[in-house]
């Protein structure tokens, strides 16, 4: 059913500076298009099907801009690591599991539930370099009901050798049969391009990716600027590269540069060590950038400075990034978003003001959402996705307004008991959750 209304006390974002709020009110959804919030029913929409939600809170879903699947099955382990040791020590030797079909079974049927129950309405995924694994994963992300993109990696360098790919010509050639095998198969799962990052690609494998950009006109995921020892790496690999993203740039893997026929965008994750350049490049070619704070703090890589992109324009989200960051709460992404910005005001720039909360949410539903079109707002003509909320479980002895209870419910991980519904592009996709 795409066509109904739903009653209750509503938030969400227009832009970043406040959260709209509209209590005992009405959203309206057909063909799964929001045709707005009112505070009394239009006469026109009164014989749509109507959910009562009472005093719950309804708000759009939140979008997950960057999280890795193979990784949710050692979330919470080796979060003493740094980086690239990480890397060694925790994802790789994790991701190397997925030859194996009946591990990703597994491991795969156990995120994909997850994620159906989670306030996440869309995500953008990496897989791993095995093409039937991520088949495997698009299939099951399909019977959630979910809006994702999902990525065969492409990793010909600097891996285990259980890991890397033989060579660009084998790594390309696997994408191919990929992006073949998977045409018209899938209505709410699409591809994405996934370069792991420009340490893992040579030059060759970057070459062939930027035909198969081209030839499919594929949107683009990956990682930058993230870590010291990463970002001089990368410098040893490409000295000719003015910066980390020109990489990328170079091979037409960062955006949409001007003119371009592309059509579809670029997620960046990290970006906590991007200088002016790279900014600059960032906003010419529409990058969007995944802020993901826990991962940041967790593997010891820096504070994003997230006030100054916000400043200067740029496309931004934010991303759990599991395992990097230990939960696919987006909820808990938020509030670290906040008090990430907080320590950079501190102790980096105390001209960055931090992130108020109204600002979190709007990267956590309209900016990120952003990347898939109309979404994550309750504006006409938005995508109809949203979750309804109960707060009953944390109760308070006196009465909060709309705003407070949606912070305290953010802070007080509330999603774990307290989601009670999930709609995503107008399909209900959970039904009647008790908190």
């Amino acid at each position: 059913m795409k066509n109904f209304v739903l009653k209750g006390n509503i938030l969400y974002s227009k832009n970043s500076d406040k959260i709209e709020e509209y209590p005992d009110s009405y959203l309206v959804c057909e063909e799964g298009i929001s045709r707005g919030v009112f505070r009394s029913l239009p006469e026109q929409y009164k014989n749509l099907p109507l959910k009562d939600y009472g005093e719950k809170l309804i708000i759009p879903g939140l979008v997950d801009l960057h999280i890795h699947a193979p990784q949710y099955a050692y979330r919470g382990m080796g979060m003493d690591l740094e980086l690239m040791d990480w890397l060694q020590q925790q994802a790789f030797p994790e991701e190397a599991k997925y030859i194996d079909l009946e591990y990703a079974k597994k491991a795969y049927g156990i995120f994909a539930q997850q994620m159906k129950i989670s306030a996440t309405t869309r995500a953008s995924i990496f897989a791993t370099r095995h093409s039937e694994a991520t088949k495997l994963l698009m299939e099951l992300l399909e019977d959630t009901g979910l809006m994702t993109y999902v990525g065969k990696v492409n990793m010909d360098n600097d891996a285990p050798e259980n890991l890397i790919e033989e060579s660009a010509d084998i790594s390309a050639a696997h994408t191919i049969e990929w992006l073949d095998g998977i045409e018209g198969r899938f209505q709410r799962t699409k591809p994405i391009l996934t370069p792991r990052f420009i340490p893992s690609c040579t030059k060759a494998l970057l070459k062939k990716l930027q035909q198969i950009r081209t030839d499919y006109d594929l949107p683009v995921q990956s990682h930058l600027s993230e870590n010291p020892g990463e970002i001089a790496f990368v410098k040893e690999l490409f000295p000719e590269a003015a910066f980390y993203g020109d990489c990328y740039d170079r091979y037409d893997l960062f955006g949409q540069k001007p003119g371009s026929p592309l059509t579809k965008g670029t997620i960046m994750a990290h970006c906590v060590y991007s200088g002016d350049e790279e900014i600059a490049l960032m906003k010419q070619n529409g990058v969007f950038i995944a802020h993901c704070p826990a991962s940041n703090m967790n593997i010891s890589s820096g504070i994003a400075p997230v006030r100054k992109y916000m400043e200067q324009g740029l496309h931004m989200g934010l991303g759990s990034d599991v395992a990097g960051g230990q939960t696919e709460s987006m909820f808990r992404a938020m509030t670290d978003a906040i008090q990430m910005s907080k320590m950079y005001w501190r102790l980096v720039d105390d001209t960055k003001k931090p992130l108020t909360f109204d600002e979190a949410f709007y990267l956590a539903t309209k900016g990120g959402g952003a990347f898939f079109g109309k979404v994550g707002s309750f504006e006409e003509g938005y995508e109809l996705d949203a979750l309804v909320l109960n707060d009953e479980h944390l109760p308070h002895p006196q009465k909060l307004t709309l705003h407070q209870r949606l912070e305290r419910f953010a802070y007080l991980g509330g999603d774990v008991q307290g989601i009670v519904s999930k709609y995503v592009a107008g399909q209900c996709i959970l039904k009647e959750q008790t908190a």
